[in-house]
């Protein structure tokens, strides 16, 4: 017998609206599972990042992520050798997925359209691997210049970063400030990409910044962005700095 609370109107307004108006997949509109967010043919897609070097969250070489023990924390946090030439100054990086199908449609759809239903599964799904990260003392965002952000009315580092902080009950700080509105990232290539955010960062604490910080932001190409604004935290007097993406571009 169905519980009592199940013949309330609004229960029985809400199921009939599921039948009548399923949720759809934002990606190909065919029914999705409400928990998952997408379709099932979608979800099976998701190109979860496989073992990746610690620092830069590229995916590790086959011989050396085949040598790693299965389902062991410590593969993620194996360096890579362009890592170890030169060392970045993100001591750690995260990224739940490689920039693939269906994310190089639900982030574009989220970071230019307001998709903001994209934002939170998106954020949901980065939850995961996030909590398993070594743990921050604070998260902050990467800011939006004023400019950017008053075209385009919301800060995708934010939503992104705002559930994050919200679920693993971390303080969310505003500190860094981006100070120029900087040519878009994904028109230049890397070495452009390093000259374009060369003191775009500053930061702005009304109280002091804790030891340990990570970054968040939607995509992480070369890093240039993430590298600009882990410099500026180090030089406000931060000890180390990592990053929390959604995606890595491989």
């Amino acid at each position: 017998m169905l519980p009592i609370a199940d013949f309330h109107p609004r229960t029985l307004l809400t199921r009939l609206g599921r039948l009548l108006y399923p949720a759809r997949c934002p990606v190909c509109r065919e029914v999705a599972d409400e928990n998952a967010g997408l379709c099932a043919g979608c979800a099976h897609c998701l190109p979860w990042s496989p073992a990746a070097c610690g620092r830069c969250a590229l995916p590790l070489p086959a011989a050396m992520a085949a040598a790693l023990p299965l389902h062991d924390a410590s593969a993620v946090r194996a360096t890579c050798g362009e890592c170890l030439r030169q060392p970045p100054p993100l001591q750690f990086a995260q990224a739940s997925f490689l920039y693939g199908f269906p994310l190089d449609r639900l982030l574009p759809r989220f970071k230019f359209h307001r998709d903001l239903v994209c934002g939170r599964l998106l954020s949901q799904w980065m939850l995961p691997g996030c909590a398993a990260a070594p743990r921050p003392q604070a998260l902050l965002p990467v800011p939006l210049h004023a400019a950017r952000l008053r075209e385009r009315g919301y800060d995708q580092a934010l939503e992104l970063a705002r559930p994050l902080a919200r679920a693993l009950e971390l303080p969310l700080r505003g500190d860094l400030v981006r100070l120029r509105a900087t040519t878009a990232q994904s028109s230049l290539d890397a070495v452009a990409r390093r000259r374009n955010l060369r003191g775009a960062f500053t930061v702005e604490a009304r109280r002091p910044l804790p030891g340990h910080v990570a970054l968040v932001d939607d995509v992480m190409t070369t890093g240039a962005t993430l590298h600009a604004a882990a410099r500026a935290l180090h030089r406000a007097g931060v000890a180390r700095v990592d990053a929390w993406v959604c995606a890595r571009v491989p």
